[in-house]
């Protein structure tokens, strides 16, 4: 975007903290406060109410936002465009994934993206699959990638990759069982699970509705809003289980600190999947990525 104030007003308003913004931005608190007052002096307007450590929009500030996210999509399809003019892949890209993918999955096939093309500014958003699915919606990335059962009609999905949770527990002197323990049993033990509207839970959700259980019934120690959260508490607690995904357990299980507990009659498979808003043609960086994303994991 040409005018940087833009940008930093933007960041303030989605997180609705200048904080944030400055951690976003890589500047100083100070700078973003700057920048805010340069624009309201320009405007003759407060964007912002502060009362205490809370930041809303003002009425001005909403209208503002409205027409930044604007100006920020056509020039963004201006350097697309004009970039493509001699097929030069620059830009950009702001990607979003749920948990499980920005920690395990994705990371690993940035650098040769980024080798691959130097010229697209790459970043890379977490939230669960709900927070990524309402980003995408109100336009603050570009590309998405998620799991979970639950679709929005607004946006379109395309599978990229197979996973399956797991149940597992503290690694045991006897180590996992020699059969797969009854799914009842499994059950009575303390849980440790994913946060609602993440897609982790939803996959769990959905397989004990199949056999008629409902997540009420369960005895649940605790949600958790990230995976690395729940494997450090399985590490301390003696007799609980959680529900994780396999990509996220590789390390954990050859070091010994965690092992997979197989279950009676619980498949949990799910597919991470490539999101992006329905009935919109993708950005030239976001086409890149998704195209070498698919390439990527397709390869045995």
């Amino acid at each position: 975007m040409p005018d940087f104030r833009l940008r930093v007003f933007q960041s303030v308003a989605r997180h609705l903290s200048f904080t944030k913004a400055a951690q976003e931005l890589f500047i100083t608190q100070p700078a973003i406060t700057k920048h805010i007052r340069e624009l309201e002096r320009s405007y003759a307007q407060r964007l912002f109410e502060r009362r205490g450590n809370r930041v809303s929009l003002t009425e001005a500030g909403r209208l503002l936002l409205t027409h930044a996210d604007a100006v920020e999509t056509l020039h963004q399809q201006l350097t697309d465009q004009l970039h493509g003019l001699h097929a030069e892949a620059a830009g950009r890209l702001r990607l979003g994934a749920s948990t499980t993918l920005a920690q395990y999955v994705l990371p690993p096939i940035l650098p040769a993206f980024q080798a691959r093309y130097p010229n697209i500014e790459l970043t890379l958003y977490n939230g669960n699959s709900e927070q990524i699915a309402e980003s995408l919606l109100y336009g603050h990335v570009d590309l998405g990638f998620v799991e979970g059962q639950v679709k929005n009609r607004d946006l379109h999905y395309e599978p990229l990759l197979d996973d399956e949770l797991v149940a597992v527990r503290r690694a045991t002197p006897v180590g996992p069982p020699a059969t797969p323990m009854p799914l009842h049993e499994a059950l009575r033990h303390p849980l440790v699970l994913r946060e609602r509207g993440s897609g982790t839970l939803e996959v769990l959700e959905f397989a004990l509705r199949a056999h008629k259980i409902k997540m009420s019934d369960l005895r649940v120690a605790l949600y958790l809003d990230n995976t690395e959260a729940i494997k450090s508490y399985l590490e301390a607690a003696a007799d609980c289980l959680g529900f994780v995904s396999k990509q996220a357990l590789k390390k954990d299980i050859e070091a010994g600190r965690l092992e997979i507990v197989p279950v009676q009659n619980l498949t949990l498979a799910r597919q991470f999947e490539a999101v992006w808003l329905q009935g919109q043609p993708l950005a030239v960086p976001a086409r890149r990525f998704l195209l070498y994303a698919q390439q990527t994991f397709s390869q045995p």
